[in-house]
């Protein structure tokens, strides 16, 4: 123990051994729910629920590792929200990609998120993208969440006069996941840990008993990771059809890393005197391995958790919590079936919790600006209207760099602007 101890640097953090894994527990029930989302959302693109269930329990636990052994912060790492629904529904199902594509589309934008974190070129693109565009983008990956959710839940429906509609209310899932949805906003009021996982497990269970979904059990072995391991298509993955599709998953799992890690370390202890973040070049570069480990196991982009922040509310303030979080991870190996018996509308009200968190980005806008706040609401809005990630940063960045030179205002148009910008008009026009 004393050489975990030293090791972590617990006492010189004011922590202790006890707080930390207590630490890093809290921060496993928070996201927990992924174990069984991310395969129901990545099954639906046509990959193994097994495989990716299994997949997705190592990507996060190897990210998490080397988060807590490497770079010792108390954040844990797994599979994205919005980026694996942008796989599924927007990559795959949309643009008819196969997953062994998307999955190589993951791997490449993986290594050039390693390659940006080992060279000044981070920072600079950072500081470089307007905030209102981030807000922006970040809002609109919870509506895109969003609206996946409620049509996985049936309350919205497909209508061939207004695009959507509203579905069945008076159907058992419908109502269950309606259940589902206040049972998590109500416990994560209370502060209950694990609302999330709480909700979905007493939907299921209520599903079960009514039958209204089957009940496959609880362990039982460890699922065959051979249909997903190593079948990611790189070659594939270079087309100009696809240059969108894997700046989307850099630019979304670059952000949403640079703002995790920003959001924590104030909290967590990881600012010093002088304003600088502590070890930062460390953490993201272990989130850029778990994207390429993760991709090779059969997932979507893997990337830090704000949900870490639980850990670190109760006191967590080494890597030692996220080496907890990352062993409590592997211990759901063997809960495959229980994971498999989760009905998909008991899992979906999860997607409209999460996406209710990403849409409080829209208050930070600059609401004094109309040429900061239009591109960014229309980068929002076409996320779910479009069914794509993609396109919302890319006709964002569009509208943004045309908006800002047409009103005279150049000096707001960086190089980084135009460049997304650029990529951007090149994708519609070739990639096509």
């Amino acid at each position: 123990m004393e050489a975990i101890a030293r090791y972590f640097e617990i006492e010189a953090k004011g922590s202790s051994i006890r707080t930390e894994i207590l630490a890093g527990l809290a921060t496993f029930l928070t996201m927990a729910y992924i174990i069984v989302v991310n395969p129901a959302i990545l099954s639906k693109a046509g990959m193994d629920f097994g495989a990716v269930f299994v997949a997705t329990i190592l990507a996060a636990a190897i990210g998490t590792l080397i988060m807590g052994l490497w770079a010792k912060w108390p954040v844990a790492m797994a599979p994205g929200m919005g980026l694996n629904a942008f796989f599924a529904f927007g990559v795959v199902l949309g643009m008819k990609q196969t997953w062994e594509v998307a999955l190589g589309a993951v791997f490449l934008a993986g290594i050039l998120f390693f390659l940006l974190s080992l060279t000044g070129l981070r920072q600079w693109i950072i500081n470089s993208i307007p905030r209102s565009l981030k807000y922006g983008i970040g809002a609109g990956i919870g509506f895109f969440l969003a609206i996946i959710g409620l049509k996985n839940a049936g309350v919205v429906i497909d209508n061939p006069a207004t695009l959507v509609g509203l579905g069945d209310l008076s159907s058992m899932p419908v109502l269950l996941a309606g259940l589902g949805f206040v049972g998590m906003v109500a416990l994560d009021r209370l502060k209950v840990p694990g609302a999330i996982v709480i909700s979905i497990l007493v939907v299921s269970i209520i599903a079960w008993i009514f039958g209204v979904s089957d009940f496959a059990g609880i362990v039982g072995p460890m699922p065959s990771m051979a249909p997903t391991f190593l079948q990611l298509d790189i070659g594939g993955a270079f087309s100009l059809a696809l240059i969108g599709v894997v700046f989307a998953f850099l630019f979304v799992d670059f952000f949403d890393t640079a703002g995790t890690l920003t959001s924590v370390a104030n909290v967590a202890g990881k600012v010093d005197a002088d304003g600088n973040i502590e070890g930062i070049g460390r953490a993201v570069i272990s989130d850029s391995v778990a994207t390429v480990a993760g991709a090779a196991l059969g997932t979507s982009n893997t990337t830090s958790y704000i949900e870490s922040g639980a850990g670190i509310k109760e006191g967590g303030r080494t890597g030692l919590t996220a080496v907890t979080t990352a062993v409590l991870f592997l211990l759901c190996l063997g809960f495959a079936p229980l994971a498999q018996s989760i009905p998909g509308f008991a899992a979906a009200p999860a997607l409209v919790f999460v996406a209710a968190y990403f849409a409080r980005n829209l208050k930070d806008m600059d609401w004094e600006d109309v040429s900061e706040y239009a591109p960014a609401i229309l980068a929002a809005i076409l996320m779910p209207l479009t069914f794509s990630i993609a396109n919302g940063i890319a006709i964002g960045f569009i509208s943004y760099a045309v908006i800002k030179l047409l009103s005279g205002r150049f000096g707001e148009v960086n190089p980084a602007i135009l460049l997304v910008a650029v990529l951007g008009v090149l994708h519609y026009a070739f990639g096509t």
